[in-house]
């Protein structure tokens, strides 16, 4: 490629950032995605249990039942209600409480005869999550807060093994750690597909793609030129979102070398801005190109193993998956900033992408090239 192609493709980038700042929607799509929407996905949506809501239900009135009454708080459980029976089920049914805890009459009586007495937890199954985590960490503090007023110590479980958990690259089990870094991964995917399609689209629209074709200009040329200017954009806005979001404001130490992570991202985002550039040769208007982004989007992302380990999608969906460049992007990604990986680890997935990406700038060129020699 010679010095006026070269020229030519940087004019025309040029060009391409000059339409992309006077788009004040896109500009605040980008400035979002990689700022409040990282930070909403690391806060937002605890792995933990988190302030549920518990309102008890007390028929026994005994120091046992109190001691119960008083074991359930913050930051589990937001300070639980005493209410009596008959409203146990309005406040299910309202989405007042999410449990309602039964503690019989009788109950520290039958406790202190030696005799298994029940207690009855109502639970709110619609709140999965809550449901599901919330049940196991009442039941826990109910059994060992009784053990507790039995025996006049906490209760230790005798076996013949102890189990010691060292939890490692996350060991205080932050969930910030991994919903902020994985979150600006899916949107390098996301902005780079949409802002080179719409870069398109955009000319489509406004008739400037018809100066374009009629410039002594090759469709490689035009197609590099947006490629590495939406790229850009992309990548430096992940630059910043890394340093400004995730280790300013989240306080997440990323693991490996954050230039080796962006150089993965830089392959990434030929694969993937190719891809846009392919999706908006398929649609005719921007309406048409942002619902085929959805489509596209959906399965990429969701399959890509970011929020479900690949050991757990079905074979089918696994294996068909190994061609889309987001499967080796988060694969390099979780090496890279989570266990702080080298080259020596992730050559394989950076070799992959640029192969992906090869094949659809290839498809999007042609379909690009036959489209400027119909026009």
């Amino acid at each position: 490629m010679g010095a006026v192609a070269l020229r030519t493709i940087w004019f025309l980038g040029i060009k391409e950032l000059w339409s992309l700042l006077r788009d004040p929607v896109m500009l605040l799509l980008i400035v979002y995605s990689f700022s409040g929407a990282v930070y909403i996905a690391a806060t937002a949506q605890p792995d933990t249990l988190s302030l549920a809501a518990l309102a008890i239900v007390d028929e026994d009135q005994s120091a046992l039942s109190l001691r119960l009454r008083s074991a359930f708080g913050p930051p589990q459980f937001l300070t639980p209600p005493v209410i009596p029976l008959g409203q146990a089920d309005a406040w299910l049914d309202g989405g007042r409480a999410t449990f309602v805890l039964v503690i019989p009459a009788g109950y520290q009586r039958r406790v202190l005869s030696g005799r298994i007495p029940e207690v009855q937890l109502n639970v709110d199954a619609t709140r999965m999550s809550q449901a599901f985590t919330g049940s196991s960490y009442i039941q826990q503090i109910a059994l060992q807060e009784t053990a507790t007023f039995v025996q006049g110590h906490p209760l230790q479980a005798a076996g013949p093994v102890t189990l010691a958990m060292r939890a490692r690259f996350n060991p205080a089990l932050l969930p910030a750690w991994f919903g902020g870094l994985m979150e600006l991964v899916n949107n390098v995917t996301m902005l780079s597909v949409i802002l080179s399609g719409a870069a398109l689209i955009r000319e489509r629209e406004h008739g400037t793609v018809e100066h374009v074709l009629a410039m002594p200009v090759r469709p490689a040329e035009i197609m590099l030129a947006k490629l590495w200017s939406m790229g850009l954009v992309v990548l430096v806005a992940t630059s910043l979102a890394l340093v400004l979001v995730i280790r300013l404001v989240l306080q997440v130490q990323v693991a490996g070398s954050t230039a080796l992570f962006l150089a993965g991202a830089a392959l990434h985002l030929f694969a993937t801005t190719s891809l846009g550039i392919l999706l908006a040769m398929v649609a005719r208007t921007m309406p048409q190109f942002g619902l085929l982004v959805i489509l596209v989007l959906l399965p990429l992302q969701m399959l890509s193993g970011a929020t479900t380990p690949r050991e757990s999608i079905p074979w089918v969906l696994r294996e068909a998956m190994l061609a889309a460049p987001t499967t080796h992007f988060v694969e390099l990604s979780q090496a890279v900033l989570f266990r702080g990986a080298g080259i020596e680890v992730v050559w394989r997935p950076m070799l992959v992408l640029l192969a992906i990406g090869i094949a659809l700038f290839a498809l999007a060129l042609r379909r690009f090239g036959a489209s400027m020699r119909a026009g």
